[in-house]
């Protein structure tokens, strides 16, 4: 694919997933995912052709003007949607399968302890949220949806839905999975759960019956 066609590709992709996008124009000059998208897909074919030292230059220079860093040798599918993107992170072993959509401060990283494949694997169809780390050379299944904030550090099964930290699938294959403390409902950009936040809310339950606990047993010794 010549560089027009890569760019015009990367354009329609956008207008047409991005709900607030106005014009193609404004989605060319100030989307950064689009941006991203086209400097890695320029990068990626320099590293194929052992042009290392230009490639990781380009690479840098997006990472300066998108502030999203795609290793080049980095393998991205068709039709991925990098929505927002700031601090996102790819690493060098990665692979994203077609029609991904990753939000911002999304890490697809290593964990400093393997060698060679360090980085995951992303299915096809597969939606992370915002914040969500996923670290190690293993596979996150075909239309998956990582939930914002999610620590995910183990293989991730097809069709299911993983929140937490460290993360953990509560649903699979439309159901519910029975151990899951948790029913999340076929997830978007606007019903992502926040594990951070699920985690403060139980915690804070858990000090108010403690709290209330030692209230009942100071009660009692003071009718004694």
């Amino acid at each position: 694919m010549g560089i027009i066609s890569l760019i015009n590709n990367e354009i329609n992709l956008t207008f047409e997933r991005d709900p607030a996008a106005r014009s193609k124009a404004q989605v060319f000059f100030l989307y950064p995912g689009v941006k991203a998208i086209i400097y890695h897909r320029i990068a990626h074919k320099l590293y194929k052709h052992g042009r290392y030292f230009l490639a990781d230059w380009v690479s840098m220079h997006a990472r300066k003007k998108t502030g999203i860093e795609i290793h080049p040798a980095a393998q991205i599918g068709k039709n991925v949607f990098i929505d927002h993107g700031m601090g996102v992170v790819i690493g060098e072993t990665a692979v994203v399968g077609d029609n991904c959509t990753i939000y911002q401060g999304v890490t697809l990283g290593g964990t400093g302890k393997d060698k060679g494949k360090r980085h995951p694997t992303i299915g096809n169809n597969v939606t992370i949220g915002s914040g969500a780390k996923i670290l190690g050379p293993f596979t996150v299944g075909d239309n998956s949806k990582v939930a914002a904030n999610a620590v995910v550090l183990n293989e991730i099964p097809p069709n299911s839905t993983c929140v937490g930290v460290p993360a953990h699938v509560v649903k699979r294959e439309g159901v519910k999975v029975a151990s899951a403390k948790v029913y999340i409902a076929d997830l978007d950009q606007i019903h992502f759960p926040d594990p951070v936040s699920m985690d403060m809310c139980s915690l804070r339950d858990s000090i108010d019956k403690l709290c209330k606990r030692v209230s009942d047993i100071e009660c009692g010794k003071s009718d004694e």
